[in-house]
């Protein structure tokens, strides 16, 4: 059995962004509250959002203070910005900081609860003010899914929320918007988007639907992906990762990430690493010490991406799968955390509590091969370097 989650509307395709006030006025909607940061509102992109829907009459305000892997600080502030209008719905306009603050303020306009009561295991399924997504970086697939991010500062913990109040009514999925996303960033979304796509598909909770959407992302995703960092005004790659990234976030939000998700929250939270770049660290290797609890999965995986044929051992097309992910991340320049620059004398010192906060987390109890704290802490040593 499955049960699955989706948003109520999604519009895919060039020039669906002018289509917001239409898909606003399905759902009755006319005081959008923006939620963007400022690169957003520098680059003319929230402008642009803004005259759309100022043109069909409509007032919106914006809050432009979101942060990258957003804090408690930076949610409350927003909220408290939302509280001084009148509104009755919230657009996330930007990457996934963007639509997971945006997630958040609308759960927190209904219910003035603090976000650590909010974190997992504790689900949040009422209904809170309708969220619309307009994703720009076509990699967190955050409009799709039912979960949020937000960091405590306080802790140095990223902490999971979930529950149906957070999954959009609306994604506007306007892949123009990603013509100008630069190679690093571009590297980094695309490579998150895979592992939503991969993790789905070998998780312990995976079913037919999400197994669907886990391997058309993946077609999508894996030759796609170096074309834009190539080329980034190459639209048809832009419009296949924008579509991956949605079926990738469709995947995990109906089965569930795994041990590369529950490893790479506290390497974000303590080391300031963009969510996808350290999951780029951490994919090889986990793939690697997963693989033997579920070859016949991750070999589907590599046949899928085109990595192996149909005429090779799943043994084969696995190792060929593993080589391909060190190899691609070579190609992308993702560096490996002592690369980055972090000190490895702090790493040491903090690979305990990364284990137990991954282990907390949940996710590491999806992967195929469920590890303990000492096999998460060997994991982490070995991505080292």
């Amino acid at each position: 059995m499955a049960a699955i989650h989706l948003p109520r509307a999604m519009r895919i395709g060039a020039g669906t962004l002018d289509e917001l006030p239409e898909a606003l006025a399905q759902f009755g909607l006319s005081r959008p509250l923006i939620v963007t940061d400022g690169w957003m509102a520098s680059s003319g992109v929230l402008e642009r959002v803004e005259t759309i829907l100022t043109a069909a009459g409509l007032q919106p305000r914006a809050f432009t203070g979101v942060v990258p892997d957003p804090t408690v600080t930076s949610v409350e502030a927003a909220t408290a910005f939302l509280r001084e209008g009148d509104h009755d719905c919230v657009i996330g306009l930007g990457g996934g900081s963007s639509i997971d603050t945006a997630k958040v303020v609308a759960v927190k306009a209904a219910r003035d609860l603090p976000i650590t009561a909010l974190k997992a295991p504790h689900q949040e399924d009422a209904p809170a003010l309708p969220i619309v997504a307009i994703p720009t970086t076509a990699g967190t697939g955050s409009e799709a899914t039912r979960v949020t991010v937000i960091t405590d500062a306080a802790t140095d913990e990223k902490m999971l929320c979930m529950g149906l109040a957070y999954l959009p009514s609306i994604a506007i999925l306007d892949y123009e918007l990603t013509l100008t996303k630069p190679a690093r960033l571009t590297a980094d979304t695309g490579i998150d988007s895979l592992v939503h796509a991969v993790e789905a598909y070998v998780s312990r909770r995976a079913n037919p639907f999400s197994d669907a959407a886990a391997l058309s992302a993946m077609r999508l995703i894996w030759p796609n992906l170096p074309l834009a960092c190539a080329d980034p005004g190459n639209r048809p790659a832009r419009e296949a990762l924008m579509l991956g990234a949605l079926q990738g976030g469709i995947a995990f939000s109906n089965a569930s990430v795994a041990l590369v998700h529950g490893m790479s929250r506290p390497i974000g939270a303590h080391f300031h690493v963009s969510h996808g770049l350290s999951n780029a660290m951490l994919m090889p290797v986990v793939t690697q010490w997963s693989a033997p609890a579920a070859l016949p999965r991750y070999a589907t995986c590599a046949r899928a991406m085109g990595i192996a044929d149909d005429s090779e051992s799943d043994q084969s097309a696995v190792g060929r799968l593993v080589e391909a992910l060190h190899r691609i991340n070579a190609d992308l320049s993702v560096p490996t955390p002592a690369a980055y620059g972090i000190a490895r004398d702090r790493w040491d010192d903090l690979v305990p509590l990364m284990a137990a906060q991954a282990l907390a987390s949940g996710s590491p109890a999806n992967n195929p091969r469920v590890p303990d704290a000492a096999e998460i802490a060997a994991l982490y040593a070995q991505a080292w370097d």
